[in-house]
């Protein structure tokens, strides 16, 4: 390396703390450098939710013509696997492999899965929608290939991310955790942002060819960056018989039980889910409506993504510096909640004006406020998990989002089909005839739920300590 290449590393490395929020994550056994590359995992998760829920529903909707119901549905698929990363992060923190490692075994896998429904994906989709020699093809076809390849990709999507999160937290000390997960989830936007940015630039001219030389090359893109992501990251453990079967641990269903017996979590998980299914909604629906009521062109509308996570970004980065100093994570949750409320809003007038800049300032705004929201539930659970547990509270909070998100999503397909169908028909009057008549009964809905997120994450504000007694866990018999 010359010595200019040194200093302008050095000097990227000196400015990561400054700029780059959970930076400081960093530590003498964790450095920046190698934390970075296990975050690339989370930058492969980013670049197939961007490819999902940003330009193949575009494609799909106004493209290739598949409702937006049956799209909203195919998207939600990968939701399936959402309530079982509890289960992940609980059997990766007790896994037995003959090679020493209990996380890569859980990544490596998610990422052939991951891979494997990619690689799928394109060809199922053309005959989903009907293209050249494709049509030739019965519909059901289509339909199964592509919930297979949605069901494939999910669950690589949710095994992968679990599992390196709990890597994450292996490898940082104790006191950095929440930091670390932190800075996970800003590289997760940060791949959502630049992916949308090379999706929206390559589909700009939209051919089926171009589609499948894109979601092949997400494909490879996942395999090169999960690969590199584990490299000599988790240090091997191998154990003689006698001292695995020393390894009592409790059963999940006794430490899923213990965790969720205490009604302050349940009420805490409820919220999350409200709040989160008050964001996710528009997910399936923020491209098509660029494209169908405000007459945005394919590459125009996968920016919009882009600009979502953006506004994430930014509310991430807010957030952390507000909670470094002392904030209320509670707080932060329902403020995150209160300002979807104006953004929800901007998006809907913009139908009536015809403005493209006001949809821009709706988005960029859903997404700043989906940050903090995000931020603040997720600090709180943290703080707030059991002794010895913060991986089962970390998968809980992961499979409640994961989960009222997929819900969600799927609603808000199905209810702008439906609204919108009664609309076209005349059933809700002549004004209300026009395409934005289901995509805004959507976000009024949408603003309804954060209102509502608002009022119950209220009472959780100022209340971050934890419980004063956890039952204890009894660790389940050793089997030779």
């Amino acid at each position: 390396m010359s010595r200019l290449t040194r200093q302008v590393v050095s000097r990227w490395i000196a400015l990561g703390p400054r700029f780059l929020p959970f930076a400081d994550a960093a530590s003498p056994d964790l450095p920046l450098p190698r934390l970075l590359r296990l975050s690339l995992f989370q930058v492969a998760v980013g670049m197939a939710l961007a490819l999902l829920v940003g330009a193949l529903n575009r494609v799909l909707i106004v493209e290739l013509g598949v409702s937006a119901g049956l799209v909203a549905v195919m998207v939600s698929l990968p939701v399936l696997w959402a309530p079982a990363r509890a289960l992940i992060g609980f059997r990766s923190d007790h896994h037995r492999s003959a090679l020493g490692w209990r996380r890569v075994p859980y990544i490596w896998m998610g990422t052939l899965l991951q891979f494997g429904g990619l690689a799928l994906m394109p060809f199922t989709l053309l005959v989903l929608g009907g293209q050249g020699e494709s049509s030739q093809w019965p519909a059901w076809v289509g339909q199964a290939g592509a919930a297979a390849a949605f069901l494939l990709v999910g669950a690589g999507l949710h095994t992968t991310q679990t599992a390196g999160l709990a890597l994450a937290t292996d490898l940082a000390p104790q006191s950095a955790h929440p930091k670390v997960v932190g800075l996970m989830y800003v590289m997760l936007l940060l791949g959502t942002m630049g992916s949308a940015f090379v999706f929206g630039w390559f589909l700009a001219e939209f051919t089926p060819g171009r589609l499948v030389q894109v979601i092949q090359a997400c494909a490879l893109a996942t395999l090169v960056l999960n690969t590199v992501a584990m490299w000599k990251q988790e240090p091997r453990r191998v154990l003689t018989r006698s001292a695995r079967a020393a390894e009592a641990q409790p059963e999940f269903l006794d430490a899923w039980r213990s965790y969720v017996a205490h009604r302050p979590v349940r009420r805490r998980l409820a919220a999350v889910g409200l709040g989160t299914m008050g964001f996710a909604m528009q997910d399936v629906l923020l491209e098509p409506y660029g494209g169908q009521v405000l007459g945005m062109t394919v590459g125009q509308t996968t920016w919009l993504t882009a600009l979502l996570a953006f506004g994430g970004l930014v509310g991430f980065g807010f957030a952390s510096r507000v909670l470094a100093r002392g904030g209320d994570p509670a707080a932060m949750s329902r403020a995150g909640a209160a300002l979807g409320v104006p953004a929800f809003a901007a998006a809907i007038l913009a139908a009536s004006t015809q403005s493209v800049w006001l949809f821009a300032a709706g988005v960029a705004g859903i997404g700043l406020a989906g940050g903090l929201f995000a931020h603040g539930t997720l600090t709180l659970t943290m703080n707030l998990a059991p002794p010895q547990q913060a991986g089962l509270a970390l998968g809980a909070w992961g499979a409640v989002q994961a989960t009222a998100a997929g819900v969600a999503v799927a609603l808000g397909g199905i209810g702008r089909d439906a609204i919108g169908a009664l609309a076209a028909q005349g059933y809700l009057g002549e004004a209300l005839a026009g395409p934005a008549t289901g995509y805004a009964a959507v976000y009024a809905i949408e603003l309804l739920l954060l209102l509502a997120t608002a009022v119950a994450m209220h009472a959780h504000t100022g209340n971050s300590t934890l419980p004063a007694a956890w039952p204890a866990l009894q660790p389940s018999k050793a089997v030779e």
